[in-house]
């Protein structure tokens, strides 16, 4: 079976694949959206809290309402969408991508001028977090315990520990509360949340739940069914203390360590992966280095605010349908030693719109610090921020007024704010 060659071939419908579908069909591009869960959203189905923003919406909207806001606008229109359908294979030839695709009417093969990948990420598994023991019932994933409670309607812990305090995880301990389990405590390796200090507060000390930051575990104790896990204090760099384990009772453990974006596509087709961002290299375009192959959201770069999700799907979606083979020219952001991570990393100079976003970690806690961005040794952007932590991503939208060439230099600079310093924390 083959589809009809389209314009667009979205890979992944959550949040940046779902904005990227729309923006591109909305711009003139024939759309194909491809999903591999049974339904179009992905593990936003499972998502009850309104995180999202849409600018025709005064509201916030729920992971299942933003679905049915934005595959609405796609479905009215007889934009094709394939659910429960893997990616199997991409390949380039001549400009145009050919995918593998395999769902329950066997295999097919579809053809495409630009091809996004939004596939996102998924969560490091049990086997990956350091934990020694058996492998008992009762070690889930905080994204697993999502799709039990929120799905299925089931409590999958009467006592729960977490390990972990992205924002995921926080959220999961409070929800766990409302549902009448009891969450002994929320673990974090780090001496800091990862998640943000707002989320600590709403989920954890608003219902009483114990967090303790510099302690991990280390051990799971049980055969058939979790019965306890084994807690140590850490060091500041969050490796284990000997002597200072302590056994604690429960029945269910919680995994939130971290989130790893999936580039499994985006590595079969050969492309140069980021090391520190762990995603493809980008422009501003969300333009990987293959040219008409795009990357957006948590597959490009992982992303703390779920907004960012959409904005990045938005700016692929528009770029994809937007674009014509040419040769392009570009240049790199340079960054000093205080960033963990830049997004993009290049700048296309060849189809340059003034307006870009960049998104950045930076390398350490950071106190009354400037953000700077020095195009040709003019500065053009500066914000002060009170303070920066390496947990979060930051967005920063910046407008070059001048044309860029291939000598032009962009560099991305954190420097002291020019007022009394804040106190930081103990």
């Amino acid at each position: 079976m083959v589809y009809s060659r389209v314009n667009v071939a979205v890979v992944g419908s959550g949040p940046a694949g779902l904005a990227a579908a729309v923006a591109a069909f909305q711009s003139g591009a024939t759309v194909l959206l491809i999903e591999r869960d049974t339904r179009l959203g992905g593990r936003l189905n499972q998502i009850v809290d309104d995180f999202y923003e849409l600018e025709d919406y005064e509201h916030k909207l729920t992971g299942p309402e933003l679905v049915v806001a934005q595959s609405s606008i796609l479905l009215s229109k007889g934009v094709a969408t394939l659910a429960q359908t893997h990616v199997l294979n991409i390949v380039c030839v001549k400009s145009v991508f050919h995918l593998t695709l395999s769902n329950r009417h066997g295999i097919m093969q579809v053809e495409a001028d630009k091809v996004i990948l939004a596939t996102g990420a998924y969560e490091q598994p049990a086997r990956q977090s350091a934990l020694h023991g058996t492998r008992p019932a009762g070690v889930l994933t905080a994204g697993a315990a999502q799709y039990y409670i929120n799905v299925l309607g089931q409590i999958p812990a009467q006592k729960a520990t977490i390990l972990g305090s992205c924002n995921i995880a926080l959220n999961l301990a409070r929800r766990l509360t409302l549902e009448g389990a009891n969450v002994l405590c929320v673990n974090e390796p780090l001496s800091d949340p990862q998640g943000t200090f707002s989320m600590v507060s709403d989920c954890l000390h608003d219902y009483g739940i114990p967090f303790h930051p510099n302690h991990t575990m280390t051990r799971l104790i049980g055969t058939d069914r979790l019965k306890a896990v084994e807690i140590h204090q850490t060091t500041r760099n969050g490796e284990p203390m000997r002597g200072t384990n302590q056994a604690v009772k429960c029945d269910t453990l919680f995994l939130s360590t971290k989130l790893l974006s999936d580039t499994e596509l985006a590595r079969s087709l050969g492309l140069e992966m980021c090391p520190n961002t762990h995603g493809p290299i980008c422009d501003q375009n969300n333009m990987t280095m293959l040219g008409g192959l795009f990357a957006c959201g948590n597959t490009a770069q992982i992303h703390t605010d779920p907004n960012h999700l959409t904005e990045s799907g938005r700016n692929a979606g528009l770029s994809a349908a937007r674009y014509f083979s040419y040769e392009r020219q570009v240049i790199k952001v340079n960054a000093n030693k205080d960033f963990l991570t830049v997004f993009p990393q290049y700048i296309d100079v060849t189809n340059f719109r003034n307006e870009f976003s960049i998104y950045f970690r930076v390398a350490a806690d950071s106190y009354d610090k400037s953000v700077r961005v020095i195009v040709n040794s003019y500065e053009v952007f500066s914000e002060d921020f009170v303070r920066l932590r390496p947990q979060e991503t930051m967005r920063i939208s910046v407008n070059v007024n001048s044309a860029l060439s291939a000598e032009s230099k962009i560099e991305l600079k954190l420097d002291k704010r020019s007022v009394p310093e804040t106190t930081a924390p103990e």
